[in-house]
């Protein structure tokens, strides 16, 4: 008979870490983000032009308070797994808390797809007198008509701000260009093409890297590796290029209708997480490069990256056909 000492079999231990405060830490950076991003948002509709204001700083201060909370937080996690502390229980954990991460995030894309299928299927030509939703909007917004991309705010068809029939909500106007392919004047030109052949270039590259470290090909992992890395980088020049296009050149601003709101809010956030993707990428190249970490066997650091950068690519697919090209 085993002794009260005597671990039954099949029996794990299993790791809990000490009571920490990281959570609560990076839920404040998070929320200091938002809310520093929406006061810029604001100001950039209502707020005086010639007034200082703090709300990037509120949105820096967040920003870096965040991202030091969740270094401190991924770097901790690294240094018990080195240590042996993980048990297979706890590493399935970090399986289930990626998959649901990720889920988390079509979601959020999921609504930001929603209001841009809402504005074009619905609202829009409501607002310009179609359907039984647009009987009434047909005499707010007379002359508005509807196409997308939008060729004037419904606020210019009846004459600017002034001659709402509603609040004033702000100045829009349209945007003399569109981001669309019908726009572009050469095809070779059209950024948005070469950032696409750039994310798909770069979802391989990563794909031919996790197969180096299945194989325990250390060289293989940390060049291709290292390739998805810099293309993640040309993707957001590129994409800060195109961003300098449309205000510089076309006109196309936050305050260019509803066409500029979904437009910067739908590629501005993707490209947000491009640039997490690239930086979990680039955290792993230096830890193999480096500190020689990942095995065949123990590789899950870059296999949660992987995933990671992989659904950035998919979204960027539905991106680039239902904003670009449809």
């Amino acid at each position: 008979m085993a002794s009260s000492q005597t671990a039954p079999a099949g029996y794990e231990k299993y790791y809990v870490p000490e009571s920490s405060s990281l959570a609560l830490r990076a839920t404040i950076g998070l929320v200091t983000t938002v809310f520093g991003a929406g006061l810029m948002l604001n100001d950039m509709t209502f707020g005086d032009p010639e007034a200082s204001s703090s709300a990037k700083w509120v949105l820096i201060a967040g920003l870096v308070f965040f991202v030091m909370t969740l270094s401190s937080w991924f770097g901790t996690a690294i240094r018990e797994n080195l240590q042996g502390m993980n048990s297979a229980q706890l590493s399935h954990s970090y399986v289930l808390g990626m998959f649901w991460f990720i889920f988390s995030e079509v979601m959020f894309f999921a609504a930001f797809f929603g209001a841009l299928f809402y504005v074009r299927q619905l609202a829009g030509p409501w607002l310009a007198g179609e359907g039984e939703g647009g009987r009434m909007n047909g005499l707010l917004w007379p002359g508005f008509e509807f196409n997308w991309p939008p060729t004037a705010t419904p606020q210019e068809a009846v004459g600017g701000a002034d001659s709402q029939l509603i609040a004033n909500n702000g100045l829009f106007t349209t945007s003399e260009r569109s981001m669309a392919f019908a726009d572009a004047h050469h095809w070779y030109q059209w950024l948005p093409m070469w950032n696409t052949l750039i994310l798909l270039t770069s979802s391989f590259t990563c794909h031919v890297a996790h197969t180096g470290i299945l194989k325990g090909n250390r060289k293989q992992f940390n060049v291709w590796l290292g390739i998805t890395v810099a293309l993640g980088i040309i993707f957001l020049a590129l994409q800060v290029a195109e961003y300098y296009e449309a205000y510089a050149h076309f006109g196309l601003t936050l305050n260019s209708g509803i066409y500029g709101s979904t437009f910067f809010m739908l590629t501005g956030f993707h490209g947000f997480h491009v640039a997490m993707g690239m930086t979990m990428l680039l955290i792993q190249f230096i830890r193999s490069v480096k500190g020689k970490h990942f095995t065949a066997a123990e590789h899950f650091g870059f296999e949660a990256s992987s995933w990671y950068w992989h659904f950035v690519d998919v979204v960027w697919v539905f991106l680039f056909l239902f904003v670009y090209i449809l």
